[in-house]
C-alpha cells in the first residue's frame, strides 16, 4: 500500500512545481499565451506519448478489471444523483441537466489525473480505466444528448460515433493497450523518442495549472450556492464513496482500492466549461464548479488517502 509518507511527497512534487508555474507568470518570465503552449503541448503530443509508452508494459487485464468497474460505479452513483435532483427539485432543463451531471462525475483524469497517478498512486497506468471510460463513453454519450436537446435538426452519429478517435489522449492509450495487448515491443527507435517527448507531460501540465492559477481569471457570481454545494458533494463524497464501496464488494487489494477512491475524488474537468460555453448552458454553474472542486480536491484527497493508508 502506498504509505501516508509517500502520498505527502507525492503531492508536495506536485505543489511544488505549481507553485513554480505560478512564481514564473509573477515574474512575467511566462504568461497566458505560454499557458496555452504548454496545455497544447500537453495534450495533443507530450501526454498521449507517455501514455502510449506506460501502457505498453502494463498488464491490462489487472488494471481494467474491477478498477474500471468500481470507477464507473463512481460516475453512474454521482451523476445519477444530480441527474434525479435536476429534474424532481430544480427543475433544470435537459441540457443543463447534462451539464450539471458532467459536472458532479466527470473528472479531470488529464490535467490532474496524471500527475496524481504518477507521483501519488505511484503508477501511471492506474488513470487509464477512468480516463478511456470517459473519453469512449461517458463523453459521447453526454454530446449526443446535448445535440439532441438544443438541435432542431438530426443528431450526426458518424461524427459522434468517430469523436472519442479525433482525441490524442484516447489515440494514445488505444495504441499503447494495443501493444499491451499484442506482446509487440516499440523498437528502441521509436519507444525513446516517445519516452523522452512523454517525460515532458506531467511537468507541463502542472506549469500550465501554476499560470492559470495566477492569472486566470477569478470566479464571479451567479451559481445557485445550494447546487454549487450539492454537485460539490456528489464530486467529492459521494463519488469516492461509491468506487471505494464497489471496489471494496469486488475484493479489490488495498492499493487499488486507493487508487479508484483518488481518482475518484479529482475535480470537475476543465473541459465541461467548453462543452457548456459550446452549448451555451449552465456555462457559469460549470465554471463555479470547477473551481470549487478544484480547491477543495486536495484537502479530499489527503482525507482519503489518511483514512485509506
Amino acid at each position: 500500500m502506498t504509505g501516508v509518507e509517500g502520498v505527502l511527497e507525492g503531492f508536495a512534487t506536485i505543489i511544488v512545481v505549481i507553485a513554480l508555474g505560478a512564481l514564473l507568470a509573477q515574474l512575467r518570465v511566462l504568461d497566458l499565451g505560454a499557458q496555452v503552449v504548454l496545455s497544447r503541448l500537453a495534450f495533443f503530443v507530450a501526454s498521449p506519448a507517455l501514455l502510449v509508452t506506460v501502457l505498453a508494459d502494463t498488464d491490462v487485464t489487472e488494471v481494467f478489471s474491477g478498477n474500471l468497474a468500481a470507477s464507473f460505479a463512481g460516475v453512474v452513483v454521482a451523476a445519477g444523483l444530480y441527474v434525479a435532483s435536476a429534474r424532481l427539485l430544480i427543475r433544470r432543463e435537459l441540457a443543463e441537466t447534462v451539464i450539471g451531471a458532467l459536472c458532479s462525475a466527470y473528472v479531470n483524469a488529464g490535467n490532474l489525473g496524471l500527475p496524481i497517478a504518477s507521483y501519488v498512486l505511484g503508477d501511471v497506468a492506474l488513470v487509464a480505466p477512468v480516463l478511456l471510460m470517459q473519453l469512449l463513453v461517458l463523453q459521447p454519450l453526454a454530446l449526443a444528448v446535448l445535440d439532441h436537446a438544443v438541435s432542431t435538426g438530426p443528431v450526426r452519429v458518424g461524427r459522434l460515433l468517430t469523436q472519442p478517435l479525433r482525441t490524442p489522449l484516447t489515440v494514445g492509450s488505444l495504441v499503447g493497450l494495443a501493444l499491451a495487448l499484442s506482446g509487440v515491443d516499440l523498437p528502441p527507435a521509436v519507444h525513446d523518442p516517445l519516452a523522452l517527448v512523454g517525460g515532458m507531460a506531467v511537468p507541463a501540465m502542472l506549469i500550465a495549472y501554476g499560470i492559470s492559477l495566477r492569472l486566470g481569471p477569478r470566479p464571479g457570481h451567479g451559481s445557485t450556492p445550494g447546487e454549487l454545494a450539492w454537485i460539490g458533494a456528489l464530486k467529492l463524497v459521494a463519488q469516492p464513496a461509491a468506487a471505494y464501496a464497489t471496489g471494496l464488494l469486488l475484493g479489490l487489494d488495498d492499493a487499488a482500492l486507493l487508487a479508484v477512491t483518488v481518482l475518484s475524488a479529482l475535480p470537475t474537468a476543465q473541459n465541461i466549461f467548453v462543452h457548456a460555453t459550446r452549448y451555451d448552458r449552465a456555462v457559469v454553474l460549470a465554471r463555479d464548479a470547477i473551481f470549487l472542486t478544484t480547491v477543495l480536491s486536495v484537502p479530499a484527497i489527503f482525507v482519503i488517502t489518511a483514512l485509506l493508508t
